[in-house]
Order: C-alpha cells, then structure tokens, then sequence
C-alpha cells in the first residue's frame, strides 16, 4: 500500500508541476525559440502571437512530467537503501526520467516548435501538416539530440537540486518546506541552463529544418558545427538568458509545485488511511 501511494503521489504530482510550469513560462519558451531559429528572431514572428504552440504544449506537459517522475521516483526508491552512493542514484534516475519522458516530450516540442516559429499555423494544423509530410517519425525528429541535451542537464539539474535541499535540511535541521525546495531548483536549473545552452540551440535547430536536409537527419554534432560556423561561439548560445532566465523560474515553479503537490497528496492520503484505521 506504502509503495502504491508512493508511486501514485509522484505520478499525480508531476503531471500538476509540469502542467503548470508550461503553461505559466510559454511566452519565454516562445521568445528563446525564435531567437534560436536559423531565420533570426523577427522574421520567425518576433513578439507576435507569443501563444503561438500552446495547444500542443497543454495537452502534452502533464503527460510527459508524469512519466519523468514516476521513472526519476522509481529508480530512487529501488536504490534507497544504498545512502552512499545519493548523488550517482539521482544522476541516474534523471537520466532514466528523460529518456521515458522523451517519448511523450519530443513530439510535443516538434509541434510547439514549429508552430513558435510559423504564426500562421496552429499545433494542430502543425500536427496534421507533419504527419502528412514526414509519418509519425516526423514528429519524433530530433528525439536523440533532445535525449543528448537532456540527460547534461539532468545530470547537473537534479543532483545539485537535491543536493541544495540536503544542506538546507542540516542547516535548519528539518526537512525543507516546498517554497525553499523552488528556490533550490531556480539554481539548480539555472546553472545547468546556461551550461547546456548550445546542446538546445542544435536541437532548436534540428527540429524546425526542411524536410531532406542534411540538418534533419539529427546529427546534434553536425547542427553544432553549422551553428559555430554561421555565427559563432555567440551562436552556440543564442537565447542563452531567455533560457537560463526561464528554466530558473521553471525549475522554481516545477520543482516547488512537485514538492507541495506530493505532500499535500501524501498527507491526503496519510489522513484518509488513518480515519479508516480508527
């Protein structure tokens, strides 16, 4: 029963942390995007339709945070009788987290990504133009350069996340309270943003190519080269502070929304089994 309520928080918690942090930071998202798209960031709408994408980004967050924390909850808890090795557990588990969640989040980010880019098309006039011209692996374009960019990420992400939050605990002395696990993620995600930074961009890159071009067939070391060869280091990080800026605002709202999520879910569910008892 404790390891079905475990699971179960972690799932609920997730899909509402992802949900909220998507929706609350898609103009961000949409400014970034466009500042990494190869046409330059007026000719891709500039400041225009900034919701652009949105349908695609609603129906998919909760979905996609979901699996990432029941995978990243999962392989913590099968590992949560080996203390010592804490930090290589969560680099793990976030690894494992991204690689589930890429299944959901990359067909998401292709539809979004392009309707970013394209105001005149819908996510669903996107979704249905990308089937028809490229199938379904269409919409799974980019899906290894995303799990290259993710996995950096996360490896820096949530170890330092958790990490925050473990000092934080022996520094008061009690656990930490959701408001201080946001301000934990806003670093952590901070840090990992900018230091990832050119992995994004190839991948931006990537997904918003022509169909039949070399740059479509994935290749993040082949994106990376054009990028440095076109602009320069300057282009490898292109949105780099709508980036570190949104995933520090993300990372405190997404992991300070799980946090609360799951102990409001836990204590729920704590009470409802103890008056049962009783």
């Amino acid at each position: 029963m404790a390891e079905k309520g475990y699971f179960s928080s972690a799932l609920l918690a997730g899909g509402m942390a992802g949900m909220s942090v998507d929706l609350a930071l898609f103009p961000l998202d949409t400014v970034k995007t466009r500042l990494q798209s190869a046409h330059g960031f007026w000719k891709a709408g500039g400041f225009s339709g900034i919701y652009s994408g949105i349908g695609s980004v609603a129906l998919g967050s909760a979905p996609t945070a979901a699996v990432f924390f029941l995978t990243y909850e999962g392989v913590k808890y099968a590992a949560r009788n080996n203390s010592k090795s804490g930090p290589y557990v969560h680099m793990l588990a976030a690894s494992m987290g991204e690689v589930a969640a890429c299944s959901i989040r990359v067909p998401v980010e292709v539809v979004k990504q392009r309707a970013q880019a394209n105001t005149q098309l819908s996510s669903l006039k996107v979704f249905k133009q990308t089937l028809q011209m490229e199938g379904w692996s269409g919409l799974y374009r980019g899906y290894l350069s995303t799990v290259i960019r993710e996995i950096p990420f996360s490896f820096l992400q949530y170890p330092l996340w958790e990490y925050l939050k473990q000092c934080c605990t022996q520094f008061q002395g009690k656990p930490v309270e959701p408001w201080q696990s946001a301000i934990c993620g806003a670093i952590a995600g901070c840090c990992a943003a900018g230091i990832t930074t050119p992995l994004d961009v190839a991948k931006t890159r990537i997904m918003l190519a022509e169909k039949g071009s070399h740059l479509s067939k994935g290749h993040i070391h082949v994106a990376l080269q054009l990028i440095y060869r076109e602009k320069g280091v300057k282009g490898l990080f292109s949105g780099v502070l709508p980036r570190m800026m949104w995933i520090s605002i993300g990372g405190a709202i997404f992991l300070g929304v799980f946090d609360k999520a799951r102990k409001t879910i836990n204590n729920s569910v704590y009470y409802r089994e103890n008056i049962a008892v009783t």
